[in-house]
């Protein structure tokens, strides 16, 4: 049989502007769930006030959409291997989703950048301790939460945001010289 294409199959090479992207949200994916880990370890994730590493990451979508797919997979591979509750998993994941998504609507002003995945998390995740874990009051979730997103995402995203901005150009440029 003749060697023929299948021209139904799209190959992704390295300057076709696909596989960039994909590399970025994979390498996100996974510095996400080796952070929760670490903050895990350290019995940062698990008390009144959170602290999550990962959640500085909330910020990368100021540099890049491919974060936002990152994120989001980091996200719910997090919560699945840390063994959390299935609305955990679900929500979870959402609020990242649409704090990753609004942190890229924002981009254009760097300040705004760790507010979007700052109010999701501080609008859902209480809700999530509280139908998923049991955990009142309800009031007490939204400032506890509050407060954990705000050093995680707020002050070591913002000092990853500016420590990253150096170097904008190569971390995300839009395509890699071969």
């Amino acid at each position: 049989m003749k060697n023929q294409k299948n021209p139904t199959l799209v190959y992704a090479r390295p300057d076709s502007g696909y596989v960039l992207p994909l590399i970025q949200a994979a390498m996100i994916a996974a510095i996400y769930v080796v952070l929760t880990f670490i903050a895990n370890a350290f019995g940062l994730a698990n008390y009144a006030i959170q602290v999550r590493f990962s959640e500085a990451l909330t910020i990368l979508p100021y540099f890049t959409p491919a974060a936002i797919p990152g994120l989001v997979i980091g996200c719910f591979l997090s919560n699945i291997l840390t063994g959390c509750a299935l609305p955990d998993i679900i929500f979870g994941t959402f609020a990242t989703f649409v704090g990753a998504v609004l942190t890229y609507k924002v981009r254009k002003f760097k300040w705004l950048a760790p507010v979007p995945p700052i109010v999701a998390n501080a609008v859902i995740v209480p809700f999530v301790l509280l139908y998923a874990y049991g955990i009142r009051p309800l009031w007490l979730s939204f400032i506890t939460v509050t407060i954990g997103e705000i050093i995680s995402c707020g002050l070591l995203g913002m000092i990853l945001l500016f420590s990253l901005e150096k170097y904008r150009g190569r971390l995300f440029a839009p395509k890699i010289p071969l």
